[in-house]
């Protein structure tokens, strides 16, 4: 009997460890973004494809979200107004909608006046690729094509700003 409940323990301390292990994005930090191809489904770029190569010599906010995510839509309202203030500073910010429909997801971006570029994960290539546990999630990937941040849940306007303004000094000092 003291051998069953030490094994039950073990296995419930093993399953401890395992949910309080950081997240695998995380790991991103640091490295170089992983490639991806995105169908826009909306705004004034819909139907184009828009890859992290196209997108290279900018910062890259990648946010990946649901409509069915509650605490998104803060979030989304907050990265529309950082699209519109920093876009002209080669910042782009770019929507990817996982596990949802299109109409759900257009409906989503519609009601909330998205117009910052967003697209459907077809196959949820994106969520694997940049090791997503659920969302949302944020990278900030440099003009470089590094990923500088990872935020996993609701990343706040005011620290966005903070980090994209790092990045376009630096971007700035190292082209003077």
């Amino acid at each position: 009997m003291l051998v069953g409940v030490l094994g039950l323990v073990a296995v419930l301390l093993a399953l401890l460890g395992y949910g309080l292990r950081p997240a695998a994005s995380i790991g991103l930090k640091g490295e170089s973004a992983p490639s991806f191809s995105l169908q826009i489904f909306s705004g004034a770029q819909a139907g184009e494809t828009l890859t992290l190569e196209g997108l290279a010599g900018k910062v890259v906010v990648l946010h990946v979200w649901a409509s069915w995510c509650d605490e998104c839509r803060p979030e989304m309202l907050a990265l529309e107004r950082v699209w519109r203030d920093y876009r002209s500073r080669g910042v782009e910010v770019v929507g990817v909608d996982y596990l949802d429909t299109d109409t759900a997801g257009l409906a989503y971006l519609a009601d909330l006046n998205i117009s910052f570029p967003n697209g459907p994960d077809v196959g949820s290539k994106i969520f694997q690729a940049y090791h997503c546990s659920g969302v949302p999630e944020t990278f900030i990937i440099d003009h470089e094509g590094i990923v500088r941040y990872v935020h996993i849940g609701v990343v706040s306007e005011t620290e966005l700003r903070s980090l994209l303004d790092m990045l376009i000094i630096g971007k700035e000092a190292k082209q003077s």
